[in-house]
């Protein structure tokens, strides 16, 4: 295959009049995109380059040259479109990259690594593999996500995506181990950065999420819904130049552990960073590089000290005005650095912009790459394999909003509001909903395809290092205007309760027709109805994550929703408030299923009649009270003393209350202690049940008026769930 570049080819459209037509568009961007990966290792002229380690965090590079033809692979057998592999080894050992989880998380000595010779061999059979499947795949307009089609597109922006981090890499080998050509041009233009303003932003409507009828190719991450009302800031003109971020250098701001967060003063210990990491130091035809030497020290000491920059190619006087490279840690380092430097303004803040402020300042530029004739800005590779000055392109007003580095904000990510996995690549956005990736946004010289899109959304660890860089914005508002974090709840118990309460009734337990918490509302419901009982409050104890709170509103005034366990009661919270809620379920050993349930799915309204509260059942405060139903579903066995509950129970009921147990009496030590068990017991030799137990509590002041059986399913994964039987009893205050 010919490893020159072309110039590139726009994002193929999902949709078409042609079959034919769209085959050969979706080979044409194929084949660009194989190509060009293949231009970008072609610059390594010496295969034992591809087995070392310039970045101590990262795979060699020999993984990545083989990752991306192995993914092919993998996806289609996972998706069932081909059934025989190319070559089961290295689709093995090239199939997880690292993701960086911690400082010292890679182990060389773990892997095996194919032969260069090997991948390449391997990389002609995938190219041949894929083509062939192009022309001979079926194909219907437009392209749908369970498409073959698809899962090609995939394939392609998945490359595109390690073109640029393969580049990284390569950025970080010898000089000696590269050969530069023409497809891959430096810029040359160096001077003097202009001074940086702040540029008066007007606040809007922000609208996040790439609509479903969008024709180009999206991950997961990028589809849903969001909105938030942005207030107004300010924006800096240009991104941080090199001559900008020097001054913070040239201050000592690496050696002012002030200036950094608690994480960022850990990766400043683990690496010795003393200025950014493409930077060289060089004074007398000697070199320091970015780190300290193992005693802490400089390598040299000298007051005459000339910086350079390491490009992809060449190194180069550093060019102060292209635009500074960093990872998050140290751009937010600059933030609080520059607000100590402005520390007249108290009610002002400098620091990076979110999501949101991004998506603001992205309508200035018009159009998308899928539209655009010619880039107008140093993106997609149409102008040089390098960053080039901060004030080459405008866009109304300020410069790189797009291009050029990619730009760091303070927004972690998440789903969107309707967010949902792609099966085939469910570990592609998921993993990184944790709150320790945030965004980068923008793209940078070499990012294309979806990369350089305006709805892309792409998430690193905070120590991770891109060909990115920063802007900063300044607001008088404290609160940093987000959306609100959604993350994947992986608490294997409230997982089970979620999913038996709001899973579908077939993915919940196939052969049970009525929900657990439908099977207590209904035996509930038709005991007030029969006996004649008021239903202006009442309290539901155990509530857990809240669905027969949901489903009793709709027939009393008030609902007290409580629960020991405030992390059940905010699920709940969640759902009141129009919010989906999402978590995890084992599917099979590491295999997990990912869920999103709300109200509106169940179809449950969003009740203002109930009130979520935390509370101890045996230690109930005395607000709790002058209820008409008392529902106390699966306290008995949880609580570390049941009696005080029931020996006080009646006195938090009205007239002709109602009090309806559920429980299955399993009693144990770990969470009751045996002198405060209800039941399970053998007194004076006779065996007393917890039924026995309390009945004896309750006769006092109750009559029992009814018991029932019921049938709880909780799912443990695909194949296994715990099926047990509680009873249900109703009793009426005397």
């Amino acid at each position: 295959m010919d490893v020159n570049q072309t110039q590139q080819i726009k994002l193929p459209s999902l949709n078409g009049t042609s079959v034919s037509d769209k085959k050969q568009e979706l080979k044409a961007y194929f084949k660009q995109t194989w190509a060009e990966y293949e231009s970008l290792f072609s610059l390594v002229n010496d295969d034992s380059a591809y087995y070392l380690r310039p970045e101590r965090l990262r795979h060699p590079l020999i993984f990545y040259f083989g990752h991306t033809a192995s993914f092919y692979i993998n996806k289609l057998i996972l998706g069932k479109f081909i059934s025989k592999r190319i070559n089961g080894r290295l689709e093995a050992i090239c199939a997880v990259g690292v993701d960086e989880m911690s400082w010292d998380d890679l182990n060389s000595e773990h892997y095996d690594w194919p032969s260069v010779g090997e991948v390449r061999i391997y990389r002609n059979q995938v190219a041949e593999l894929i083509e062939t499947l192009i022309d001979e795949m079926e194909l219907s307009l437009p392209i749908s996500q369970d498409s073959l089609a698809w899962i090609i597109l995939m394939g392609c922006e998945h490359e595109r995506i390690h073109i640029e981090t393969s580049s990284v890499i390569i950025r970080m080998l010898p000089l000696d181990c590269l050969t530069a050509n023409e497809h891959w041009p430096t810029c040359v233009d160096s001077s003097h950065a202009p001074r940086n303003k702040l540029v008066p932003i007007q606040g809007k409507l922000i609208e996040f999420g790439k609509p479903s009828s969008d024709e180009t190719f999206g991950w997961d991450n990028e589809y849903g819904q969001g909105t938030i009302e942005l207030p107004d800031f300010s924006a800096s003109k240009y991104l941080v130049s090199n001559q900008e971020y020097l001054a913070f250098v040239q201050d000592e701001g690496y050696q002012k552990v002030e200036f950094w967060t608690e994480e960022g003063q850990q990766w400043l210990a683990f690496t010795k960073a003393i200025m950014p990491r493409f930077w060289l130091e060089k004074t007398n035809g000697c070199t320091l590089d970015s780190t300290l030497n193992s005693n802490n020290d400089s390598a040299i000491h000298c007051s005459d000290k000339v910086y350079w920059q390491r490009n992809l190619l060449n190194e180069m006087p550093l060019p102060l005005n292209w635009p500074v490279e960093v990872n998050y840690l140290e751009a937010k380092a600059f933030c609080n650095w520059k607000n100590a430097q402005n520390s007249s303004d108290k009610q002002a803040f400098i620091r990076l912009p979110t999501e949101a402020e991004w998506l603001c300042l992205r309508d200035k530029v018009s159009g998308d790459l899928a539209t655009w004739q010619t880039a107008p800005a140093n993106i997609n590779n149409e102008f040089y394999a390098s960053s080039c000055p901060v004030d080459q392109f405008e866009h109304d007003g300020l410069f790189d909003v797009v291009g050029n580095v990619w730009q760091w904000t303070e927004s972690t990510i998440d789903g969107f509001q309707g967010f949902e996995v792609h099966p085939l690549y469910d570990d592609f956005s998921t993993p990184t909903f944790d709150g320790k990736h945030n965004l980068i946004k923008g793209g940078s010289w070499i990012s294309t395809g979806n990369e350089a899109q305006r709805h892309s959304r792409y998430a690193f660890r905070r120590h991770f290092f891109q060909h990115a860089g920063f802007r900063y914005v300044q607001s008088n508002v404290e609160q940093l205007p987000n959306l609100e974090s959604n993350h994947y709840e992986s608490d294997v118990d409230i997982c089970q309760q979620l999913h038996a309460q709001y899973g579908s009734a077939k993915s919940a337990m196939p052969v049970i027709a009525k929900n657990y918490s439908q099977q207590i509302t209904d035996k509930l419901l038709s005991a007030v109805e029969k006996y004649n009982v008021s239903t202006l409050k009442c309290l539901d104890l155990g509530c857990s994550v809240g669905r027969i709170s949901f489903i009793l509103a709709k027939s009393f005034e008030q609902i007290d929703a409580v629960d020991f366990s405030a992390r059940y009661i905010n699920h709940g919270v969640n759902l009141q408030q129009g919010k989906s809620v999402r978590y995890l379920l084992e599917n099979e050993g590491d295999i997990v299923d990912f869920h999103e349930v709300n109200l509106v799915d169940v179809k449950l309204p969003c009740s203002k009649n109930i009130h979520f509260r935390q509370g101890d059942t045996s230690n109930l405060k005395d607000v709790f009270k002058g209820y008409d139903v008392i529902l106390a579903q699966h306290v008995l066995e949880q609580s570390y003393n049941p009696r005080l509950f029931l020996q006080s129970v009646q006195r938090r009921l009205n007239d002709n209350g109602l009090l309806v147990v559920v429980s299955n009496y399993d009693v144990n030590e770990q969470n009751t202690s045996k002198e405060n068990w209800l039941g399970g017991l053998k007194i004076n030799g006779e065996n007393v049940t917890c039924f026995d137990g309390l009945s004896l509590l309750l006769e006092p002041h109750f009559n029992l008026l009814e018991q029932h059986q019921l049938t709880r399913a909780i799912k443990i994964n695909r194949r296994n769930f715990t099926l047990s039987f509680p009873q249900l009893t109703v009793w009426k205050l005397k």
